[in-house]
């Protein structure tokens, strides 16, 4: 039947060129914006996720920023601390020479005291964006290095990074040692150097209560060999009644040097007679033992205003203390390298990670352009015979008046 008011096959032929217009602007809009989904209307689920990921994209350009400045900070630290390691070894060979009986020890110390000053003016410049690691200003700092998406939302992680202290004022001496047996006490009682023979070489130290009250952070520290124990006072040890700081400071010292595991060495507290040590040699190599004490406020480095080889008796004191002094200042080289080196895996990982969420974020909202390249194509034919089906439909109206001639 054909009707003048109902033209059906102009109905059909309208709709599905409104379907092929849409799906054209689609197209377009792919082609135009690169994405398939390019806003909340085209896949809300999609696009949610996608903005999600993009978010986190800007967050690590942030963490990268914040890992490249750390990086930064602790390579002027490592530079800063190897630098002062040179320069204590220079001191180190300064201190071997005026061993000799025959040299001139002020001119010797006249070098020391210029290489002093030049590790003070090293620790005093290393410092980036304002921020020193080494002259004791900071305990810690840390350098943020991830972003952490759960369940429950968003955290951050962090690396913490130690300062170490290479600082070389605040000392304060407290003459903590007493005489020993054999041993040479410095003037100030604050080092001590003893020699172990083999076979059964003796030697003892006291450790005193001091001139002053011991605070909790001073440290005695002893050097053995090539190894080093240590021991630092704590609070507790500070309020604690019972028996003398020196006292537990006395045995505090005597484990950890058992703990180093010297072959044939053996050291023995009496409390009988308070604060002492007695070391036995019974190994089968001579053993040095030297020792030093740090006050709380001091540098890591504070002994080494101490230091003075002008007579025989400061040479051999000198020699004990120098050797602590190097390895403070090496540990802090590598305490830095090894945080730096984290920095640098976190930075390179960060990266990656960075590139396989725009990866992901990709694969989920751009075009295939080679698709949309064909469908626009097929677009293109299906409207121009669309247009060609709802012209033909229009005119058959127009075919019912030969009905009437």
């Amino acid at each position: 039947m054909s009707s003048i008011l109902t033209n059906t096959s102009a109905m059909v032929a309208l709709q599905t060129m409104k379907s092929i217009n849409h799906n054209m602007n689609k197209t377009q809009s792919e082609i135009s914006t690169g994405k398939s989904v390019a806003n909340a209307k085209d896949n809300a689920a999609v696009w949610a996720i996608s903005k999600v990921m993009e978010s986190d994209v800007e967050g690590f350009k942030g963490i990268s920023d914040s890992l490249n400045l750390g990086s930064s900070t602790l390579t002027v630290a490592r530079e800063a601390s190897e630098t002062v390691t040179d320069l204590l070894t220079q001191i180190k060979g300064k201190i071997v020479a005026a061993q000799g009986s025959n040299v001139d020890r002020t001119k010797i110390q006249t070098d020391i005291d210029a290489l002093k000053g030049q590790i003070d003016s090293v620790v005093g410049a290393a410092q980036f964006n304002g921020l020193n690691l080494i002259d004791g200003s900071q305990t810690s700092i840390d350098v943020l290095s991830s972003l952490d998406r759960s369940g429950a939302g968003v955290t951050s992680s962090s690396i913490t990074v130690n300062a170490q202290n290479l600082s070389t004022g605040a000392y304060a001496a407290n003459d903590v040692f007493g005489a020993s047996t054999g041993g040479t006490v410095s003037t100030d009682a604050d080092t001590f150097v003893l020699t172990l023979d083999q076979g059964g070489g003796t030697d003892d130290i006291t450790i005193q209560d001091g001139a002053t009250a011991w605070a909790a952070g001073d440290k005695i520290s002893m050097r053995i060999g090539d190894k080093t124990a240590s021991y630092t006072v704590s609070a507790n040890d500070v309020t604690s009644g019972a028996n003398s700081i020196a006292d537990l400071v006395a045995v505090g010292m005597k484990n950890a040097i058992d703990a180093l595991g010297i072959s044939g060495l053996t050291v023995d507290y009496d409390s009988g007679t308070p604060g002492q040590l007695a070391f036995t040699n019974a190994g089968t190599k001579d053993l040095s033992v030297s020792g030093q004490f740090k006050n709380a406020a001091s540098g890591g480095l504070g002994a080494l205003a101490s230091i003075d080889v002008t007579t025989s008796a400061g040479a051999a004191t000198a020699w004990g203390s120098i050797e602590a002094m190097v390895q403070t200042s090496i540990d802090a080289a590598s305490e830095f390298g090894s945080s730096q080196k984290r920095i640098e895996i976190q930075t390179d990982f960060v990266g990656k990670l960075s590139d396989a969420l725009k990866a992901g974020i990709g694969t989920l909202v751009d075009a295939d352009m080679e698709e949309t390249s064909a469908r626009l194509q097929a677009l293109q034919v299906q409207q121009q015979l669309a247009t060609q089906s709802l012209s033909i439909a229009n005119q058959q109206p127009q075919n019912i008046l030969a009905l009437f001639r």
